[in-house]
């Protein structure tokens, strides 16, 4: 007998340490050899998606472009450009860098073709001189209203540079958006994988955060900073706002905020909303709901049920509709359409995004048809692909506390777009987890 019961223990014991030490995705330096092999294979087939045959990123120390990292300017100090010259099928990559950072770019050897400037020369005129010999139909240049990501050029610098360029080739300058939409959405099958890791990773510390609670005592705060305090052992970052992530809820929804004080109690819908970074590079944004049961009870009540089930159908629908070809706005009204039929109020969210190196990366929004407009901007955009995205299966109804407070089941999944279809990059949610009340004394 007490052979039985070491042998329980030490299983017991085995599977906490288990438990305790989740696996990380082993991302940890991949991103240089990743990001020059994104620039070979993917940017020349984006490039020419977009129509346009070359592409100007100007880096600069402090107020660096957003995308400094994914062409290698994240170091510049003095202004750097770096050109992406479209040949066919092929692509062509210089740096105009000053001197010492021109150093460390060669080193790294991310682009073809590094060439050191004087600190205090005119790199734009340099710029300009390789685009004159490139004669471009179109240059792309990070400047637009629509996308913050392909909008990093300031009004300084573009006036810079269209004062470097002559009359001709400044006619030929147009918005890069097209061409980041199409760049940064396609993930190469290494990074879709370091994300199916990063998401299945993300769900189980929602799900181990959730044994924690103890209705009447936890608040929603210390949900999030139990989550806080795994992610800092497990050593991976925030996927978003980090004082927002994870955004726990158990009252009327909230938008995108930070958890409050507000005490658990039975009868609660818990949300948490909750993304990682893994390899200081690539993020998850994944929701896991629980329900709080009230004393004695061993299910939720019958209406609580139907609500999941609702909301958890919205999301395989959304789901179904994900193939390539298909606008963001059609995946969008696919789940629309069935809200209504449900009974749900409006939401006024879209149905997902983009996601992997920012929690709303560039690419199709799954958006739209909410507003009972024509579609329009990025829900245009066609699902492709290696496109990885966010998205909800909602279901909302009126909370009761005021007139405009909803409470919101949002059933958030990750999914990766395929040659057929889509398919999840871990297993979904299927059913609610449940909290247990103590008995009344």
């Amino acid at each position: 007998m007490m052979r039985v019961r070491s042998v329980l223990l030490s299983s017991l014991l085995l599977a906490s340490l288990a438990h305790a030490a989740p696996a990380v995705p082993a991302a940890e330096g991949a991103w240089p050899r990743l990001r020059k092999e994104r620039l070979q294979k993917l940017l020349p087939q984006a490039m020419a998606r977009a129509g346009v045959d070359a592409w100007v990123v100007l880096c600069r120390e402090n107020d660096n472009d957003p995308l400094a990292a994914h062409v290698g300017g994240e170091n510049a100090g003095g202004t750097a450009a770096f050109l992406f010259l479209r040949e066919g099928s092929a692509l062509r990559s210089v740096a105009l860098s000053p001197v010492g950072e021109a150093t460390a770019l060669k080193d790294m050897a991310v682009v073809d073709e590094v060439v050191p400037v004087d600190r205090g020369a005119d790199v734009l005129a340099l710029v300009a001189g390789r685009l004159t010999k490139a004669k471009p139909a179109k240059v792309a240049i990070n400047s637009s209203e629509r996308m913050s990501l392909a909008d990093g050029l300031s009004a300084t610098q573009r006036a810079k540079l269209e004062a470097a360029l002559t009359p001709a080739m400044r006619k030929r300058l147009v918005s890069s958006e097209d061409l980041v939409s199409e760049w940064l959405s396609v993930k190469l099958p290494e990074e879709v994988d370091i994300l199916r890791k990063a998401a299945a990773l993300t769900a189980q510390l929602e799900e181990e955060a959730y044994r924690t609670v103890v209705p009447g005592k936890t608040r929603d705060s210390d949900v999030a900073r139990f989550l806080k305090k795994r992610m800092a052992e497990l050593g991976v970052g925030d996927g978003w706002q980090p004082d927002q992530n994870p955004n726990v809820n158990s009252g009327p929804t909230r938008g995108h905020s930070n958890a409050t004080d507000r005490v658990i109690q039975p009868g609660d819908f818990i949300q948490t909303d909750f993304g990682i970074r893994v390899g200081n590079t690539w993020v998850t944004d994944i929701q896991r709901f629980a329900y709080v049961l009230a004393p004695g009870e061993k299910q939720p009540p019958a209406e609580a049920l139907a609500k999941w089930e609702k909301s958890k159908k919205g999301s395989r629908i959304a789901l179904a509709a994900m193939k390539p070809g298909v606008r963001g706005y059609d995946v969008d009204k696919a789940q629309r359409d069935f809200m209504r039929e449900a009974g749900s109020e409006p939401v006024m969210w879209g149905t997902g995004h983009p996601v992997g190196y920012w929690a709303h990366d560039a690419g199709p929004a799954l958006s739209g048809a909410q507003s009972g407009k024509p579609p329009a901007g990025s829900a245009l955009r066609r699902l492709q692909p290696g496109q990885v995205f966010a998205f909800d299966g909602f279901f909302a109804w009126k909370d009761g506390s005021s007139p405009d407070a909803l409470r919101i089941l949002s059933v958030e999944e990750m999914a990766v777009v395929t040659d057929t279809g889509a398919e999840y990059l871990n297993p979904p949610q299927e059913q609610l987890i449940l909290i247990p009340s103590a008995p009344k004394p």
